[in-house]
């Protein structure tokens, strides 16, 4: 939702606070001060917080906006600024008493109202929520509508909330919406039928089911005893292997167990739901902050709604804010089959926030609860490998790959991710292998033959199939640096300088700040007789933080030029280049 702007009266205090000399400030008598520095203190707060909330800073936010509303506690935009920021870091309570106090200046707000809607389901004061919006208050006419059901349905009111849901089921366009509420309505109250005759099409035609759609359905067949059909739902929509959660409903459908309605037990939960249906029917429409507000109030409403905690992380880190991210994250609490997901993710939070060690600690106390996982060990075994930890990243990603019984196209990546750890060992022939089993399994993956061809150049072997391989990557990424890099770095190692300067100079044109790629161009215009531009380019390259290695040759080749650099390792010297080549 927009922020209200500021005020002509805070603009204008805002302005005099930025303009006024430093010295003036000095001057000014005790007295002046105590007069003036109050509405001052106020705008400039009012305006740092709306920095912050303009950059998804949610606890810098609730910080500027406390401060602001010392000065001005009744103003409406500070109040709802507040109440969104409140939301931002998970205080619903807080925010909901904002919420009330932007209420009472008599101010609409849908932000207000969605953190007041979360209160009173929370409490399960059915009765303020339709007196709320008797009075005007609105969270969106689709929401408004389904909240009213809910609340109806939690005050006893069964009939009136499915003439509302049905309503809504006849409304052009949000058919799925209140056909799908009704249904879990229907089965809260103990009509399975009823919401299973809805949900399989038989009473209004079939509408799109989402992953929780899926499982309600299931539940509910299995409650009418129909746990075949059931476990043939879950097939048709889910492969086996790639989602505990789905798997483990599989297997206790299997054994004949009843599986207990869960998805909406009461109203609080069908309210929940509905947070949840609109905060993931306008995900990559709507703003981050928007989806943001509604998926908070579902995982307040529902903390054990792992979809819904795992939403709200997500679009955390969307907006950068990896430190709410993994408080986030670390709301699904270990008995869930979905812990490891919100493990992992909040692992890579803590690498996106700068803290390698703790999210290495996060990822290896996982591996030990949860080693039988693939995904684990691959998270685990990524983690090590960015951190350099090669013989760790190793051991992770052998266990992965003994994990697969009968590896297929989508396993490609986890022999690559093996053969690049082997490679930076300097296990070249373990390596190579690896690549070429990901190679059998995916024949076309740019980024695995660009890997194995530059690896077979930098080595000098089978240059004439290396770049073959590179030229396919090109022709499936024409556009790609690294690509490109390799390209050039293929034909000038098979001495084809003058083909190796337009792949390196675009290589470098994509990639202007790689320390590596124009450490290479260097090279190719030593090789074709720039040499003053070949120079330049090594200035350049130690300009963009090197590793210690490529700085100590980038030196060394300015001192004494590329040959001379070339005769001291035992390398081949460059080949002659005719003089037409040499030529700018």
């Amino acid at each position: 939702m927009p922020f209200h702007l500021p005020s002509r009266k805070q603009m204008l205090l805002a302005s005099a606070l930025m303009l006024l000399p430093f010295t003036a400030l000095a001057e000014t008598s005790t007295a002046n001060a105590d007069a003036s520095e109050a509405p001052l203190a106020g705008a400039g707060a009012y305006l740092a917080a709306a920095v912050a909330a303009s950059e998804s800073d949610y606890a810098a936010a609730v910080e500027w906006y406390g401060r602001a509303l010392t000065s001005d506690a009744d103003n409406p935009a500070l109040l709802e600024g507040a109440v969104l920021a409140h939301v931002g870091i998970g205080d619903m309570e807080t925010a909901a008493k904002l919420a009330r106090d932007l209420q009472a200046t008599g101010a609409k707000s849908q932000i207000g109202t969605v953190a007041l809607i979360a209160d009173n389901a929370k409490r399960e004061d059915y009765e303020a929520i339709l007196k709320e919006q008797a009075a005007g208050g609105s969270a969106g006419a689709v929401l408004d509508e389904l909240v009213k059901a809910w609340a109806k349905l939690g005050l006893g009111r069964m009939s009136e909330a499915t003439e509302a849901f049905d309503k809504m089921a006849k409304t052009k366009g949000l058919e799925a919406f209140g056909l799908y509420h009704k249904a879990l309505a229907l089965a809260s109250a103990g009509d399975y039928e009823g919401a299973e005759n809805i949900l399989s099409g038989k009473t209004a035609g079939s509408f799109p089911l989402s992953r929780r759609g899926v499982i309600a359905t299931v539940e509910i067949l299995s409650q009418l005893e129909r746990n075949p059909e059931a476990v043939e739902m879950l097939d048709r929509n889910f492969s086996s292997g790639n989602d505990l959660e789905i798997d483990d409903l599989r297997r206790r459908l299997s054994a004949g167990e009843p599986l207990p309605f869960t998805i909406v037990r009461n109203a609080s939960d069908g309210i929940s739901e509905v947070f949840f249906s609109m905060a993931n029917a306008v995900r990559g429409e709507a703003d981050a902050t928007y989806i943001l507000l509604h998926a908070r109030a579902a995982a307040y409403l529902r903390p054990e709604n792992a979809e819904a905690q795992l939403l709200v992380a997500g679009l955390l880190e969307q907006q950068r804010q990896h430190d709410l991210a993994t408080q986030a994250y670390a709301q699904v609490q270990p008995s869930d089959l979905n812990f490891h997901i919100a493990e992992i993710g909040r692992a890579n939070a803590s690498f996106a926030a700068g803290r390698p060690e703790a999210a290495l600690e996060i990822l290896q106390g996982l591996a030990r609860a949860h080693g039988d996982i693939l995904a684990v060990q691959v998270a685990l075994a990524d983690g090590m490998r960015r951190e350099k930890r090669y013989d760790e990243a190793y051991k992770a990603y052998d266990a992965a790959v003994k994990m697969v019984e009968k590896p297929n196209a989508r396993h490609w990546v986890l022999f690559y991710s093996r053969g690049v750890v082997s490679d930076q060992l300097r296990n070249y022939d373990a390596a190579e292998a690896d690549f070429r089993r990901a190679m059998a399994l995916s024949p076309n993956e740019p980024e695995l033959l660009n890997y194995l061809g530059y690896s077979l150049v930098d080595q000098g072997r089978k240059l004439d199939e290396a770049l073959g391989m590179i030229k396919r990557a090109v022709i499936m990424r024409p556009d790609s640096g690294a690509i490109l890099d390799s390209l050039g770095w293929a034909y000038y190692r098979l001495g084809r300088y003058k083909e190796a300067l337009p792949a390196m100079e675009q290589a470098s044109l994509r990639m202007a700040v790689d320390a590596t790629v124009t450490d290479h161009l260097g090279d190719v215009y030593w090789a074709v007789g720039r040499k003053r531009e070949a120079e330049y380019q090594w200035h350049r390259a130690l300009s963009y933080g090197p590793d210690d290695k490529l700085a100590a040759r980038l030196r060394l080749k300015l001192a004494k030029g590329l040959d001379a650099v070339l005769a001291a390792e035992g390398a081949a010297p460059l080949k002659p280049l005719e003089a037409a080549a040499v030529t700018p």
